[in-house]
């Protein structure tokens, strides 16, 4: 299988794969704008346009859209990131050219009807709500807001109440004319599809959109970690507790992901192992690392009672203050597997293929093999994950994000002192 790349007339960029054996194509257009696109003022306008574009275009309304996708047995959705937007869909090979037709029409001819944008915004408010009243989805949330403090990659994708509300037809209008140009969309399909008939279909349908967006390049981030608590009755707390991560262009991005798989990736680890299996800690602890283009945010989250947090959070830290020391060949040969593993079997999904290839196109201006992908991550040794321990987690400007009964949760200061301490073995913190 390869990737094959084409530019439309307008400068589009046009990227397919076939994969052999389907008899379905996963198909879709993909932006470079997300929340952090937003001017002060459009706090989750991204998100509202993203519901709003299946609300009815010029020849097709909210319900016309969702049978003619659904006639074919076919499936449409949209999503929206910190860095990107997406509208996609997957239908039957013989179906292809009714589902790029869609996915044109609602990017070249959304109406933003008023009694459409009142109920979506009222949707929006529900899911606000919802966020709100899921501790272990909003801690994250709160997470992101305080590692980058009053910046727009930190904001929450859903807005505010206050914002939401507040958009108009016309502001929805102005933002997709501002972000949406061609030089910075890629429309992708994977599957049961050839370049050349795609191409065609897709040249025209797409190929009169505007050539050029017209914004202005977000700020670079700047992360500056802090402290966030907010106490509630609940049975549980949430903790996420984070660090300056690595960028997706950075030499260090994959040593971080298999620094996290090594760490907190799975039952295997070492975050479960001793803080969940030998301590019985809590029910739930990982680590993750996020990339985006210019920073990223590398993070442990663990869900516990009330009870147990005084003596989880020393025993978290001291894992983190000992990360690099003595890794063994066996962990870093585990978390490789398991990173490829997950690349390989993601490939075997057209939609996750297809979501990869916008990805990297995006990123990199070309598309990435699995080769290249494996090779960069066999680069990875138990030297550079030791150096890449060291610096992460002596940083004395963690985050720090709880939720719950937390009344027992160490200071911030005392927990960043922990990190930066030299001396061995678990140490107590006081509250």
């Amino acid at each position: 299988m390869r990737v094959e790349v084409s530019r439309l007339s307008n400068g589009m960029t046009i990227a397919t794969e076939t994969i052999p054996h389907l008899e379905s194509v996963a198909l879709g257009v993909w932006i470079k704008s997300g929340s952090r696109n937003e001017d002060d003022d459009e706090h989750g306008i991204a998100h509202l346009l993203e519901h709003m574009a299946f609300k009815g275009t010029g020849k097709r309304s909210a319900w016309q859209i969702a049978s003619d996708i659904e006639n074919v047995g076919g499936e449409i959705n949209a999503a929206t990131s910190v860095e990107t937007t997406a509208f996609y869909a997957r239908v039957l090979k013989n179906d292809m050219a009714l589902a790029i037709d869609i996915l044109a029409d609602i990017l070249t001819d959304s109406r933003f009807d008023e009694e459409e944008l009142a109920r979506e915004q009222h949707v929006v408010l529900q899911e606000i709500g919802a966020a709100h009243d899921t501790p272990d989805d909003i801690v994250f949330d709160r997470f992101t807001e305080t590692a980058f403090r009053h910046q727009t990659i930190g904001r929450s994708i859903l807005g505010t109440p206050e914002t939401v509300q507040s958009f108009t037809s016309k502001q929805l209008r102005t933002y997709m004319e501002r972000q949406y140009g061609a030089d910075r969309m890629v429309v992708v399909a994977t599957g049961a599809v050839t370049h050349d008939a795609f191409l065609k279909e897709a040249e025209k349908r797409l190929g009169g959109f505007r050539p050029k967006a017209d914004s202005k390049i977000p700020l670079y981030a700047n992360y500056v970690g802090g402290d966030y608590r907010e106490s509630r009755d609940l049975m549980d707390a949430q903790i996420v507790l984070g660090f300056e991560g690595r960028a997706f262009h950075v030499r260090d991005f994959y040593a971080s992901q298999i620094l996290a798989m090594t760490l907190g990736g799975g039952m295997s680890s070492r975050l479960f192992q001793e803080v969940r299996e030998k301590r019985g800690l809590c029910y739930s602890v990982y680590a993750f690392h996020w990339g985006f283009s210019d920073t990223g945010i590398f993070g442990i989250h663990a869900a516990t009672g009330k009870e147990d947090i005084e003596e989880l959070v020393p025993v978290i830290l001291d894992q983190l203050k000992h990360a690099g020391d003595g890794i063994l060949q066996e962990e870093l040969d585990r978390a490789r597997a398991q990173y490829r593993a997950g690349l390989l079997m993601s490939g075997e999904s057209a939609s996750s293929r297809a979501a990869q290839i916008a990805r990297q196109m995006l990123l990199f201006g070309r598309p990435v093999t699995t080769e290249e992908l494996l090779d960069r991550l066999s680069k990875v040794t138990i030297e550079r994950l030791t150096e890449l321990a060291g610096r992460l987690f002596s940083d004395v400007k963690p985050t720090l994000t709880a939720i719950g009964p937390i009344g027992t949760l160490a200071p911030f200061e005392t927990i960043g002192n922990a990190l930066a301490s030299s001396a061995n073995g678990a140490q107590r913190l006081a509250v």
